[in-house]
């Protein structure tokens, strides 16, 4: 009954992740923002900037859970189940990236699914071939590592937006044409030498699994995530003065501040569900959380769609996109710029809600 319900909440925070993702990147207008649904600009934090490392310790957190019952000789299948899915998730990445448009000169190459795929493909194969013990070895190792390449290869300004490693080496094997440009200059917040830092990420949410999975008492559970947590963001904090704490370069300290946090919140969340038994106010949240990569795929197709594919007349006689119609002449008029803009991306959790909520009804779960 405790792995039942350890499930239940991790479902539950996977399913805020899911809904959060949605939030932050379905605004009416990008113009019209508050701050705590943005990114950091570049050193810094916001809550915005905890969404997608919450989904790569979830990530390792379910890994355990799937491969602590392997026996040796399933290595092989576990491995080829690993691969396989690391390569349709990163194919999936790469089909939104090029949706609707497919220009192929001018394709991101990397993106979040590409992060997950690596991160979560590399993640799991480690923590299949080795024991908790090396796998702390390793996670300190690629910390500490990704610290001292990103700063003895350029020590002249190791973490400026446009000096750091980790943007040449995209530059140098990709070209400025297949990388984001979204801060202003060619840069990819999801590149390849940055991706090393994220399976810390995943790693550090299995060796989570691990202890999760074999303590039978909330209270022991929700005590060692606490001290864990706290000693991980005041780590992160503290290391964060010489290493900044950043999400586009994933600094070693992004990792371990925002893994404390996961741990944290899940500390809240198992003391609220499995504790406090309060459970009525987090089925959305279940629904999200069984068809999490799903719905996050649906939700970036849909979106595309509704900018780039289907137009539409407005008030004023315009041909405008479906996006633009509803968040003009919908949205805007209700609650203006700010709040419609966020009232546009609320609505659209709820939209999404119905469908992920017509999937658990019909027990149709759909696994990427």
């Amino acid at each position: 009954m405790a792995l039942k319900e350890r499930l239940i909440a991790l479902d539950v925070l996977r399913g805020i992740t899911i809904a959060s993702m949605i939030l932050v990147n379905t605004p009416g207008s990008w113009s019209y923002v508050y701050w705590p649904l943005l990114h950091a600009k570049w050193h810094g934090f916001t809550p915005t900037d905890a969404v997608f490392p919450f989904f790569l310790f979830i990530v390792g957190v379910s890994i355990h859970y799937a491969f602590k019952n392997f026996r040796e000789n399933e290595y092989k299948r576990a491995l080829k189940k690993i691969v396989k899915r690391t390569l349709i998730i990163f194919v999936i990445g790469l089909f939104l990236n090029l949706f609707p448009k497919f220009n192929f000169e001018t394709v991101r190459y990397f993106g979040v699914l590409q992060r997950i795929a690596i991160a979560y493909g590399i993640g799991a194969t480690l923590c299949l071939f080795f024991n908790k013990r090396n796998l702390i070895y390793i996670t300190i190792l690629i910390l500490v590592g990704y610290w001292a390449i990103l700063y003895f290869f350029m020590p002249e300004n190791p973490y400026g937006p446009q000096t750091n490693l980790v943007g040449k080496i995209d530059l140098y094997l990709f070209g400025p044409e297949h990388i984001w440009k979204g801060l202003g200059f060619s840069f990819d917040p999801e590149g390849l030498l940055s991706t090393l830092p994220s399976i810390a990420t995943v790693l550090i949410g299995s060796l989570t699994g691990d202890f999760l999975s074999k303590r039978s008492d909330n209270s022991t559970k929700i005590k060692t995530l606490l001290n864990f947590g706290i000693g991980l963001v005041v780590l992160g904090y503290i290391w964060g003065f010489v290493f900044p704490i950043n999400k586009s370069l994933w600094s070693s300290t992004f990792v371990c501040f925002s893994a404390g946090w996961a741990m944290l919140f899940l500390a809240f969340l198992i003391w609220i569900i499995d504790e406090k038994k309060y459970t009525t106010w987090s089925k959305p949240f279940i629904h999200f959380g069984t068809n999490p990569l799903f719905i996050f795929v649906f939700s970036g197709l849909y979106a595309k769609t509704i900018i780039y594919l289907i137009k539409i007349t407005n008030l004023q006689g315009e041909i405008v996109s479906v996006k633009q119609y509803l968040y003009q002449d919908v949205f805007f008029p209700i609650a203006g710029n700010m709040n419609g803009s966020l009232l546009f991306a609320v609505a659209h959790i709820v939209f999404f809600w119905c469908l992920v909520y017509l999937l658990h009804r019909n027990k149709i779960f759909i696994k990427i």
